[in-house]
């Protein structure tokens, strides 16, 4: 979905995870020098597609192996960004299991949590994991 004055805001092209574990809840994370959390993702390095982006990130942030044909495509999703006022986040999603394999913070993320929609009352969370993939 995109915002009506979306075209008028600089915006940030970002590959993102939607990661959940058996009991339903979604795994976010917290980049170091930050408040919000966030699903697992990040940047484009040059040449890379938003598949490879996220099979990347995954791995450096979190240790978590997963193939590009393993991905699942959810869409491209447009929401404010966290960390960077006045930009929007132009999201490539991807539904990922993980299957079987324990996430653990490395890189530059300082914080990973299992989250459902109500535990996330007294965390500061992303607007794109709030908008679209906490609802219950």
């Amino acid at each position: 979905m995109t915002p009506p004055d979306a075209a008028s805001v600089p915006s940030i092209r970002v590959s993102a995870a939607v990661i959940r574990d058996d009991t339903g809840r979604l795994l976010l994370v917290r980049k170091a020098g930050t408040t919000a959390f966030m699903q697992p993702g990040g940047k484009p390095e040059p040449g890379e597609t938003p598949d490879e982006t996220l099979v990347r990130e995954l791995a450096e942030e979190l240790g978590v192996i997963v193939s590009v044909t393993a991905l699942r495509s959810l869409g491209v999703f447009h929401a404010a960004a966290a960390n960077e006022p006045g930009h929007v986040v132009v999201a490539d999603v991807f539904d990922v299991s993980i299957a079987g394999q324990e996430p653990a913070a490395a890189a530059e993320i300082a914080e990973i949590r299992w989250v459902t929609a109500e535990e996330t009352g007294a965390l500061e969370v992303a607007p794109l994991a709030v908008e679209y993939f906490l609802r219950g």
